[in-house]
């Protein structure tokens, strides 16, 4: 009995006809205006920027307006000194029980957060979400391909979590999205765009493999110049003592990804999975490169065969959110530019088989994976991640050279 029901529901799931192009465009546009209620709501209840929980709105950007603050004072090796950086974001909400929210950035983005705290708090935090999300949601559409409007953009779960956090994903989003779309007509700008992921290194390990395995020269060089002249600029900025207290603050962030302290229920990775089970951190490590070296392999085989095509940049992101072992659940904002690629591919020659059923479960991924990591000890991140590459993969693979 259960086989024939496994059986009646197999090609339900593999070939399902829910995702069509129109009802598709409906469940975006309710999904995206729950996101926004949800937001708005947020902030009708909060109270002195603090939310009903006493958090405040914005949880994350409090650190970058924090070490802003700290810079523009003229301080800014004291952003990379703990004890510092969490009185300057104390100093905020005098009064408030705030947790830290420490700053593991390179001083280049310390470079980028440097305007923050010229503008009050909660206007700066809703320029940097409207700046930063306008960039997204620009790069996006141009990843659909005109089969969903900028809705399909808005509607993505992740955004709810960015939005929430303050966070910067909408940002690393935009330039992991114009370096694809960038990588055939412009090479340098392109690289362009993915050097300046040099703010967040950890979510750019696979980029210098993709490049190197496409022999893309010019983006090589892009990435080069932008990385090395973003570094300069923050020397100048900062002065090498924000260098030197950013490496000494690197111990403090591998104890927080090995010791959870963030928390292994928030986390995307293999890592995280493996930490969540209660398996010891070298065998979380050991998961992890297996993890990140598959990956890489079939970044660089996609590459070489089809070097710059859109194909290639939607492998290199759907492997990127496999690579990292450091990845929160607002990081899953990078899906939206393989989901869009899948998506549009799909509409414009066909869905094939399990495609509706990954892109289904990716898109709703931010809405369980931390409730269920956290109430059910189920770390759905990886499995989903892992179809959704898989996906990708055999799309860009079976498309031959462009």
């Amino acid at each position: 009995m259960v086989a024939a029901m496994f059986g009646r529901a197999l090609p339900f799931l593999r070939d399902a006809d829910w995702l069509d192009d129109g009802r598709a465009r409906a469940w975006l546009r309710i999904l995206a205006g729950l996101i926004m209620v949800g937001v708005v709501g947020l902030v009708v209840l909060s109270r002195g920027g603090l939310d009903p929980t006493g958090k405040p709105l914005g949880t994350d950007f409090l650190s970058f307006w924090a070490a802003s603050r700290l810079a523009l004072a003229g301080h800014p090796a004291q952003v990379y000194q703990p004890a510092l950086h969490a009185a300057a974001e104390q100093s905020v909400f005098p009064g408030a029980r705030l947790g830290y929210a420490a700053f593991f950035y390179p001083p280049v983005f310390l470079l980028i957060c440097l305007p923050l705290a010229a503008l009050p708090y909660l206007a700066s935090l809703a320029a940097w979400l409207i700046a930063t999300g306008l960039a997204y949601v620009l790069v996006i559409r141009r990843w659909l391909a005109r089969s969903a409007s900028v809705v399909a953009a808005l509607a993505f779960p992740a955004t709810f979590s960015n939005l929430g956090h303050g966070q910067n994903a909408f940002l690393t989003t935009a330039l992991f999205g114009a370096g694809g779309l960038l990588l055939a007509s412009r090479p340098f700008l392109a690289g362009a765009c993915l050097g300046a992921l040099i703010f967040k290194p950890h979510l750019g390990l696979l980029i210098p493999v993709a490049l190197l395995a496409g022999r893309q020269w010019k983006a090589i060089a892009g990435a080069c110049a932008c990385a090395a002249a973003l570094i300069a600029a923050s020397v100048l900025a900062f002065g090498w003592p924000a260098w030197v207290g950013f490496f000494a603050t690197s111990s403090l962030a591998r104890a927080a990804l090995e010791q959870e302290m963030v928390g292994s229920a928030k986390m995307q990775s293999a890592f995280a999975a493996v930490r969540l089970w209660h398996g010891p951190v070298a065998a979380a490590y050991a998961v992890q490169a297996l993890v990140a070296l598959a990956a890489a392999a079939a970044v660089a085989v996609v590459f070489h065969r089809r070097r710059s095509d859109r194909a290639a940049a939607a492998t290199l992101v759907a492997g990127t959110l496999l690579a990292s072992p450091f990845l929160l659940d607002y990081d899953l904002m990078l899906a939206a530019v393989p989901l869009a690629w899948l998506f549009a591919q799909g509409v414009g020659g066909g869905f094939r088989p399990w495609e509706k059923l990954g892109l289904l479960a990716a898109f709703a991924l931010p809405l369980f994976s931390r409730s269920l990591a956290t109430f059910a000890g189920v770390p759905l991140g990886p499995p989903v991640l892992a179809l959704l590459f898989l996906l990708v993969l055999r799309r860009a693979w079976s498309a031959g050279q462009p």
